[in-house]
């Protein structure tokens, strides 16, 4: 997953009727018409109550990288985790397995967390600010991405809206955020889908954080729970007019359950290198 995944969308994203082997990257989307109450408003504000309340989260997750181009398709699958307590938040993910186009799936252990640089180790120097760890069981690899300076406002931020720049979990960040970043509109879904679901569509603003990174983004929220189920985004491919599709599903969600505080403990295996560091990138 590496570069496709630390760049591409995690979520952060599976809808019926779009045909996979086509490779058609285009969803067909039919707006509702919008009456005086603006149930697009009413629905984010709901959303936006949920995961504002949201202590806890654990699912299992599965995620599907497409590429139209080389007609291709690889599945991961695995277990999602996130916790928010006294004004910090944690996630982390630990893929488990991973099924290769045709090919059987096999046991292919990666996990990504994110945590403040002082809890991820690397011996003999200390990591400021908040951070996104990758670390690859199949090469013994580990990599640090920084996600926010120390001073950084950002800093206090949920690590959601900080783990939406590297993967589509924007269905979990703050509904102001989502609209400086997008157009927004609720999307009809079929009739067995709309009894379940809500989906929501989010077109990529021109000047957009996320212009480089995707095209648009749909999830679909669970009407029961009030959080996303789902998450379809479309990737920004400027070499090639077919742009890449991820799909991100959360399954068997558990929510506001004790989450054991070992699981967000991150440990570089034997063997591993010591893991690559990249900071941010200093503003000029």
């Amino acid at each position: 997953m590496n570069k496709i995944m630390i760049k591409a969308a995690f979520i952060v994203l599976w809808a019926t009727g779009i045909s996979w082997a086509s490779g058609c990257t285009e969803i067909s989307h039919k707006k509702q018409e919008i009456p005086k109450d603006d149930p697009l408003s009413i629905v984010l504000e709901r959303l936006n109550k949920t995961t504002l309340g949201l202590k806890s989260y654990q699912s299992q997750i599965e995620h599907k990288y497409l590429q139209p181009l080389l007609e291709s398709e690889s599945i991961r699958k695995g277990v999602f985790y996130y916790t928010r307590s006294g004004g910090k938040s944690a996630l982390k993910i630990n893929f488990n397995t991973l099924k290769q186009d045709d090919e059987k799936e096999q046991k292919n252990i990666e996990q990504y967390i994110v945590l403040d640089g002082a809890r991820l180790p690397l011996p003999g120097r200390e990591l400021n600010g908040i951070w996104l760890a990758h670390l690859d069981y199949q090469i013994k690899e580990a990599k640090y991405y920084q996600l926010a300076e120390p001073n950084d406002p950002n800093k206090s931020a949920d690590v959601f809206d900080l783990a939406g720049k590297k993967l589509p979990m924007l269905g979990f960040s703050k509904i102001e955020d989502l609209k400086k970043q997008f157009d927004v509109n609720l999307v009809e879904s079929q009739k067995a889908e709309s009894e379940k679901f809500i989906q929501v569509h989010l077109k990529v603003k021109p000047n957009s954080i996320y212009k480089d990174d995707y095209i648009s983004i749909d999830f679909w929220i669970d009407k029961k729970l009030g959080l996303p189920a789902k998450i379809i985004a479309v990737k920004s491919e400027p070499e090639h007019p077919y742009g890449d599709i991820e799909e991100i599903k959360f399954l068997k969600p558990k929510v506001n359950k004790s989450i054991d505080k070992k699981v967000f403990e991150l440990k570089i295996p034997k063997g591993f290198g010591e893991p690559e560091v990249f900071p941010l990138e200093r503003k000029k």
